[in-house]
């Protein structure tokens, strides 16, 4: 296959096509270094760019106060999943989880590991397709955090605004919908604590992993009352500047390049709105008719990840075959949940989602 199809997949994700064709020009010589950006040293002045680059991208899209660290560190969110509670929850401690999905299951299963959990609202019961309510969630004062997970891609839910958690540090995997929208961060009534992401679905490729983490909390594994290894301290990345060990250059260097593009795209404001366009018309293709059914409840659907089912199982292997032969790429559910998936990112086009609502259409004229 020669030509670029739509790619609708959850991750690795689209990447916005200007990034991919400057990636291309440097693959052979990066400007002022002579070699690949692929070769250059991380000690280099030519990866000091790039990182500090990276940097001041992401503390503007967020509007990070000084008191606020980025790291680039490695491991992916799972990893995560792990290296919050150890850095962050004292032995004989507890801490609060919100249970929203398979991955924010998985994260306070690894907490389990370290302290006490506390489930502060879960909607397990329906198999995780709505966000808590507001007034069913209850956050303990002594907590040591709350933890949520911010994008929900299996079942195609997302949390309309995070929760105040008052004195309690929050912390939010937004792994799936990070930059995707505004970013609400600092004295906002949040507390927001720490944020992580892998990079795979809105900052970059896999293989880098963001962390933005509170000067308050860089510093607690130190009074946990754990032996932390070095490479899993916070402190350990905030000293050396992401460069303790060889951080993945060429993933923080195609960050620098998407958050580049975020910018000049008009910044958060602009692609939030970008997205709520985008995720309408995908939603009022499936509610136009009851040949396509949403999975997730309205009032918490996903801007990132569109869920739907069809009449049976056949007719969604067919469904998603014909629309791979139309160039409409990655739309199986996941394997948990079977149905449609259509991860609608930041970097896919709105005519990537016009051209999927047609072929909807048209599915729907031939097999309704």
């Amino acid at each position: 296959m020669s030509e670029r199809v739509y790619n609708f997949g959850a991750g690795p994700a689209v990447l916005p096509e200007q990034v991919l064709e400057e990636a291309r020009e440097h693959l052979l010589t990066f400007p002022g270094a002579g070699m690949s950006v692929l070769e250059i040293s991380h000690r280099s002045s030519a990866f000091s760019e790039i990182i500090q680059r990276a940097t001041s991208n992401i503390r503007a899209l967020a509007g990070l106060s000084d008191d606020y660290r980025v790291l680039f560190m490695q491991g992916g969110a799972t990893q995560q999943f792990a290296m919050v509670p150890i850095n962050l929850l004292p032995v004989g401690g507890s801490a609060d989880y919100t249970l929203t999905g398979t991955w924010a299951k998985k994260a306070a299963q690894e907490a389990e590991r370290f302290g006490s959990v506390r489930i502060a609202a879960t909607t397990a019961d329906e198999k995780f397709t709505r966000i808590p309510a507001a007034d069913t969630l209850e956050f303990s004062p002594d907590a040591a955090y709350v933890h949520l997970t911010s994008n929900n891609t299996i079942v195609g839910t997302q949390w309309p605004e995070w929760p105040h958690t008052g004195d309690v540090p929050l912390v939010v995997d937004a792994s799936s919908d990070i930059f995707s929208r505004p970013l609400v961060v600092g004295s906002n009534g949040h507390g927001l604590g720490l944020l992580y992401a892998g990079a795979q679905k809105n900052l970059g490729p896999a293989g880098v992993t963001l962390v933005i983490i509170h000067d308050a909390l860089v510093e607690r594994a130190g009074v946990v009352g754990r032996t932390i290894p070095t490479t899993f301290q916070y402190s350990t990345y905030v000293d050396s500047d992401s460069l303790y060990n060889t951080p993945p250059v060429f993933a923080i260097y195609l960050v620098a390049l998407v958050t580049d593009w975020l910018l000049s795209s008009g910044g958060l404001e602009a692609i939030g709105a970008q997205n709520a366009r985008k995720a309408d018309t995908l939603y009022d293709a499936i509610d136009r008719t009851s040949f396509y059914r949403g999975a997730a409840h309205r009032d918490s659907r996903s801007r990132m990840n569109v869920t739907f089912r069809l009449a049976n199982d056949a007719l969604e292997r067919r469904f998603i075959a014909e629309a791979s032969d139309a160039s409409l790429a990655g739309l199986k559910g996941h394997r948990s949940v079977g149905g449609v998936r259509a991860s609608i990112y930041n970097a896919l086009p709105e005519p990537a989602v016009n051209a999927l609502v047609e072929f909807m259409a048209e599915f729907e004229r031939v097999n309704g």
